[in-house]
């Protein structure tokens, strides 16, 4: 679809509207962190989120809990483009400093919940595009998606959020996570895989208790879960492919209380991290078949928790076409240097989903500022965003929609170059 006679926003045009979005982005992001709400109790921040699209002028759709999808719908030809951003907040306790200082703004209930991941930040970005995409209704075409996902920690929103764009028509995605291994003032948009996928391990060995003086008159099951320990990193060490990252994180071996009493179970908890689909299909069967032949030996039997112990989610891959387009355009709007590489992140997102379903980009934004002390780790008590970053964000997700609406055939040409 052509521009026609559409005049886009230009490059000076996104900065500018960054630059005088900048004081509400910061605002919404302080205020966002303070009612720090988990996985599917987003209630004040959907309600929240839902004004500030009344103020904007943007209708929206309310999902079945806390997500909502507003709709900027410019009532010409062009691409439709989903933009995502996270919303929930993680049940941790907030440390009042972050690495270096005292935080700037600290959750309303800092012994229980915080935004140590970021969400706060997306979702402050994502309003600031909102309200500038809003003001250049007219110099835009196609439909624009403002998706705010609720519990993407405990992938709670995920389905919903598919199922009802599953409805429309939706040509590329786009994302941001802000990143704490990566330098502030810089953002990624490599081709590829950028975040892990994970498979979730909790299963059990059931052996027969006893006295533990006696081991040789009960089935030791904790013998069995150690055993098995073992062997999977042997077992990963002999049969993952050398050229690809499987990680083996368990965390747990749950058994016993008592120094003289062996236990009827034993339970063994942790994740295993990979950024190939056919690799992590393997450490599934690797992880079973290890189970149940070491099961065998102690003469114990394995049981599978039937929500784990399978692929829960797969690998963040960008798209390539739209990721070369992306660091084309975000190179032309940002300062040189501003697009970087770099390493994959083992953590995972929901946002894998919407790119296994629709090509696009997800994007991270670099928060690691040692002067001001953000750089702890995501899920860390410590963790803080640099605020500075923020119109960063708002311009690449500006430039991203203005180069798709100046491309001739959104949606296909990932397909055509494929």
């Amino acid at each position: 679809m052509a521009r026609g006679v559409i005049d886009m926003m230009d490059d000076i045009e996104i900065r500018n509207e960054a630059a005088a979005q900048r004081d509400y982005v910061i605002g919404y992001r302080r205020a966002r962190h303070r009612f720090a709400e988990t996985s599917g109790r987003e209630i004040r921040t959907s309600t929240f989120i839902k004004q500030q699209l009344d103020e904007i002028g943007i209708p929206y759709e309310s999902l079945v809990k806390t997500g909502i999808i507003g709709i900027l719908d410019t009532g010409r030809a062009g691409p439709h483009i989903a933009l995502r951003a996270d919303i929930d907040a993680l049940p941790l306790p907030e440390n009042p400093d972050n690495l270096k200082r005292a935080r700037v703004v600290i959750s309303d209930t800092p012994d229980e919940t915080c935004h140590a991941c970021g969400h706060d930040a997306h979702t402050a970005m994502l309003l600031g595009a909102s309200k500038v995409l809003r003001k250049h209704i007219g110099e835009l075409t196609g439909v624009i998606y403002l998706c705010f996902e609720e519990g993407e920690e405990n992938g709670g929103g995920i389905q919903v959020m598919l199922d009802t764009l599953a409805t429309k028509k939706v040509d590329s995605c786009w994302g941001i996570h802000v990143y704490n291994a990566l330098e502030s003032g810089k953002i990624c948009v490599q081709a590829g895989p950028r975040m892990a996928g994970a498979i979730r391990v909790e299963l059990t060995f059931v052996g027969r208790g006893g006295h533990g003086s006696r081991p040789d008159l009960s089935i030791n099951p904790v013998f069995c879960a150690a055993n098995f320990v073992n062997n999977l990193a042997v077992a990963f060490v002999n049969q993952i492919d050398a050229n690809e990252t499987v990680t083996c994180g368990i965390t747990a071996i749950q058994g016993g209380q008592v120094a003289n009493v062996i236990p009827d179970t034993a339970t063994v908890l942790g994740s295993l991290r990979f950024f190939s689909m056919s690799e992590g299909d393997k450490a599934v069967r690797i992880l079973h078949e290890v189970a149940e032949n070491t099961a065998r030996m102690h003469r114990c039997s394995v049981e599978y928790n039937e929500k784990y112990n399978k692929i829960s989610v797969g690998p963040t891959i960008n798209d390539p076409y739209y990721s070369e387009l992306a660091a084309k355009a975000l190179d032309a709007v940002l300062p040189s240097g501003t697009v970087s590489p770099c390493a994959p992140w083992y953590a995972s997102d929901s946002f894998s989903l919407w790119l296994n379903r629709y090509p696009g980009v997800y994007a991270h934004l670099g928060i690691n500022n040692p002067e001001y002390g953000s750089g702890a780790p995501h899920h860390n008590s410590y963790f803080d965003v640099d605020e500075n970053v923020l119109d960063i964000g708002l311009i690449a997700t500006l430039k991203y929609v203005n180069a798709l609406g100046e491309e001739a055939t959104p949606g296909q040409a990932s397909k055509e170059k494929a």
